[in-house]
Parts: structure tokens; sequence; C-alpha cells
């Protein structure tokens, strides 16, 4: 590949909505060093991604909708000239909540969880029994932005019940305990490019609410992460192989104070470059080593 300008296309939603973005703040830092950036929605079938010399998996946050057709996209990617960042490899091992059960099969401090490919009410009370806990959580396998996402308290209503029977008859699932300081401690995130911790925050979850989105009204602060944090993080990085280029690694306080992970965000993360000056700089940096070394 040559060494002058150089082309990466930045995977996008064709309609961001309501989203916050800010993966534009990378753009200068991209030219810095000889990238030019194009936005080209995931969905776009024909695109010829044989003109790029790497693409950016950058927010195709709707693709839980399709995970097939974004599999599709991704692998033809894969299959042409550019290079896909991060790889195609970690991206199918993280693309279902599965990869949680291994990371913690690995030794990884992740916060319990059952797995389940069906719904079937008469099992929920056996949930608050196994986690010695009065609320539950029932996430997607698949899923992002706290969708489908549902909140138990014992004993269940039937109403509830049907609703949550309706969302999960046919759709793969995990419960997981409530961690009650995600409530008022919130949720860290600690951003690490190119295998180094670049920048952090703490998102708190609006009052009454357990989301730690901004679309679902969460306050995000800029912190720097304690030794304890990243040393949390890094344990749980080191079981990771490929080394992603760019992943959020989001941990919550368990009742001991000891740190858990949430989520391993190493697909289309939202990387909040605006929280910290030099983010971009840094992304940019570690984006153009992964393409050329």
């Amino acid at each position: 590949m040559m060494r002058g300008m150089k082309r990466c296309a930045y995977l996008v939603m064709d309609d961001p909505g309501d989203y916050v973005t800010d993966y534009h703040l990378s753009f200068d830092a991209m030219a810095e060093l000889g990238w030019q950036v194009a936005c080209v929605p995931w969905r776009n079938p024909s695109h010829d991604w044989s003109q790029y010399d790497a693409v950016y998996i950058c927010t195709p946050w709707d693709y839980p909708d399709d995970p097939s057709r974004f599999l599709e996209t991704l692998t033809a990617i894969e299959a042409s000239r550019a290079k896909l960042v991060n790889p195609l490899e970690l991206v199918r091992w993280s693309l279902a909540k599965t990869y949680l059960r291994d990371l913690a099969e690995r030794g990884g401090a992740v916060i319990p969880s059952l797995w389940f490919e069906h719904f079937d009410p008469g099992e929920v009370g056996g949930w608050f029994e196994y986690f010695d806990s009065g609320r539950v959580v029932i996430k997607p396998q698949v899923g992002t932005n706290s969708q489908h996402q549902f909140v138990l308290e014992s004993p269940v209503s039937n109403e509830v019940i049907s609703e949550v029977q309706r969302v999960y008859r046919e759709r793969p699932f995990f419960v997981q305990p409530f961690i009650k300081n995600i409530q008022n401690d919130g949720e860290y995130s600690l951003f690490f490019l190119g295998g180094q911790n670049s920048h952090a925050t703490r998102r708190i979850p609006e009052q009454g609410d357990f989301r730690s989105q901004e679309e679902h009204g969460a306050e995000v602060l800029t912190i720097t992460a304690s030794a304890e944090q990243i040393d949390a993080a890094e344990r749980l990085l080191a079981l990771v192989d490929p080394q992603p280029t760019y992943v959020r690694v989001d941990l919550v306080r368990d009742d001991d104070g000891s740190y858990l992970l949430m989520e391993l965000e190493l697909i289309e993360p939202s990387l909040y470059l605006r929280t910290d000056k030099e983010s971009s700089r840094r992304f940019a940096h570690a984006f153009d080593r992964a393409v050329f070394g």
C-alpha cells in the first residue's frame, strides 16, 4: 500500500437518530497522519471496499436489528483489500454476549450470569434463588444501548412475565443479579487505544434508572482511572486474543468494592473522544499503527 494519501471508511448508520456521536473529532487527527476519511452506511450492499486501505467499525449501532447482514458486510470487507479494524475474528467472538461466559471461564472477574435460548416462565423464581438477590436483570445476548432489558423484582407479576415472554419468546438472553451500585456509583469506562489506557469516564444513570447511556439521561463525568481500575481492566484484556486496536472496558463495583466487568466493547464502542482532548490523536496513531505497523 502507498504511504501517501490513505483512505479509510468509517462504518456508520443510515440515520443516527437521537444517538450522541463524536467520531468526527478524530477527522483532523487522522488527516494529520495522511488519512482521508469517508463515512459509509454499513447497510450499503454494493459498496466497493477495496477502494480503502482500512475500515473502522465506527457507529453501526443498529446492527442488532440484523446481525446476520452486519456480519455479511464485515465479511465482504475482510475479503477486500481493506483492513478491518477491529478484526472480524474479534467481532464474531464478541457479537453475542456469550463472550462474557468465555471470559469468566478464563478466570475473568465478570458479573455472574445464567444463559438461555428461550424464555420459560417456570424458571424465573429460580433466578432469584440462584443469585441470592431480590432483583435480577434480563439482557439479550445480541443487543446494544440497553435495549430490551428488564429489571425484575421478586415476586414478579403476571403482567411483567407476559411482557418478558413477548420479547424473549425466540430471542436468546442471559440473566444477571442487579448490581445496586450502578444506580449511585455508576459505571466506569476505561478506553484502551493501541493497548494503552487512554482516558476514562464515569457514567451515572438518571435518578431511578439503571441505564448508563446518555440517550437514557445518564450523566457523563470525565475521570482519571485509578490504579485499581486500570489493573482490573488490564487483567480482563489479557484474556483477549487477538488484542484490539480500540476497546472500552465497562466496570461496576460489587458490594464488596471489587470491580466486575459489565461489558467489553470490542465492536463499535462510543469512544467519548470529547471527554479528553488528546484521545483523538491517540486513536489516530493507534489506528495507523494497526494498519501499517
